[in-house]
């Protein structure tokens, strides 16, 4: 455990961030699965409105550096593409 102060006010800062960014990629994940579950039901209609809610919350996750850029462009392009090929 750190001893200064200054060390001390680093750790508690990391434990927020460390919170925050845990709850920013559990639900992006979770997101993210809803879409493949509907898709692997079949259901048209709940994949497009899931991908709608994924793809916003892919991008806000890149925005806040939780996931790099071009990750989050390719999970969206992943899924747009498994939602598209439905049709």
């Amino acid at each position: 455990m750190a001893n200064h102060k200054s060390a001390l006010k680093r750790n508690r800062q990391a434990a927020v961030r460390n919170a925050r960014n845990s709850h920013i990629r559990s639900t992006m994940r979770t997101f993210v699965k809803q879409v493949r579950t509907a898709v692997a039901t079949g259901d048209q209609a709940a994949a497009n409105e899931a991908l709608g809610r994924a793809v916003p919350y892919i991008d806000k996750a890149a925005t806040k550096g939780i996931i790099h850029k071009a990750t989050a462009s390719r999970k969206i392009s992943r899924l747009a593409k498994l939602v598209n090929g439905m049709a």
